[in-house]
């Protein structure tokens, strides 16, 4: 059956390819990207010509933007079974580099705008009783990694609403899933879009050589892991795709898609909901 599918994020990455697979297997896609009309043109207009797809503009950032989008769509299409929160921006550096103020862009990006289009959704879903909400983090989400404290710690926020909110709005019949890619050939990682970096250049400096050692240690154990693994964006497209087209109360919490970490994801995953369930039992009995 045919889902109508907003995806915010879709101007590049996992964004695009997402809203050309869903489209293509016959689902209304709202592909929501900023600057339609400038900077983005070209990709808006890409995605217009593609059967299934209405690109909607829309700044995850501002609250009149992300209301003004959704209302219009619920108005032409009555409503949205499907949301894909996938807009998100990255950064490296030291935590100590980071200026609050860069966080705080981080974060507006990475969390307030999800909570933004949830809470813009939520109202009509909870109207039809049943809708999916999927949004994208980290495989890294459950932890965290140097020179990446903040957009991890951004992910991992993700990862809390997901998961809390699935209780929540249980009785609604609403689903709520995280997927957790690992790392992709993607404009976000091979530095093609811009990313939100630590911007206290004195200070990063006074980390030294040894600092930018490990840093480029670590970015070229990725790199090197994404080229031995030949991760492909296309994964994602898909394996969104494939939960959108499961059996309503069939769908995960956690959606791992990384083949790098050749299962210990799921592991995490399966440890982490066992050690939650005996905390919850100590704290029932």
């Amino acid at each position: 059956m045919s889902k109508t599918i907003f995806i915010t994020g879709t101007s590049t990455g996992f964004g695009k390819l997402t809203a050309i697979t869903l489209a293509n297997a016959g689902h209304s896609v709202i592909a929501g990207m900023r600057n339609t009309a400038n900077t983005n043109a070209a990709a808006a207009a890409e995605l217009n010509a593609i059967p299934n797809i209405e690109v909607a503009d829309i700044d995850i950032t501002s609250d009149a933007s992300v209301e003004n989008a959704f209302r219009t769509v619920l108005a032409k299409y009555g409503k949205i079974d499907v949301l894909v929160n996938n807009a998100a921006v990255s950064g490296f550096g030291v935590l100590e580099g980071y200026s609050l103020d860069q966080i705080r862009r981080m974060f507006e990006v990475n969390v307030y705008g999800v909570l933004r289009t949830i809470q813009a959704v939520l109202p009509s879903m909870r109207k039809e009783k049943k809708g999916l909400i999927i949004n994208i983090t980290s495989g890294a989400s459950g932890h965290t990694l140097p020179f990446m404290v903040p957009y991890l710690a951004s992910k991992f926020v993700v990862e809390s609403i997901t998961e809390g909110l699935q209780d929540e709005l249980a009785d609604f019949g609403i689903e709520n899933v995280s997927i957790q890619p690992g790392v992709y050939p993607t404009e976000m990682n091979t530095g093609a879009k811009a990313g939100i970096h630590a911007d206290k250049a004195d200070l990063v400096a006074e980390y030294g050589e040894a600092a930018t050692a490990k840093f480029n240690a670590l970015g070229a154990a990725l790199f090197g892991k994404m080229a031995q693994f030949e991760m492909n964006p296309q994964t994602i497209a898909d394996g969104i795709l494939n939960l959108v087209e499961m059996k309503a109360g069939s769908r995960p919490l956690r959606y791992p898609l990384d083949a790098i970490a050749q299962g210990t994801d799921k592991e995490f995953i399966e440890a982490r909901a066992a050690i939650k369930a005996k905390w919850l039992a100590a704290y029932s009995n």
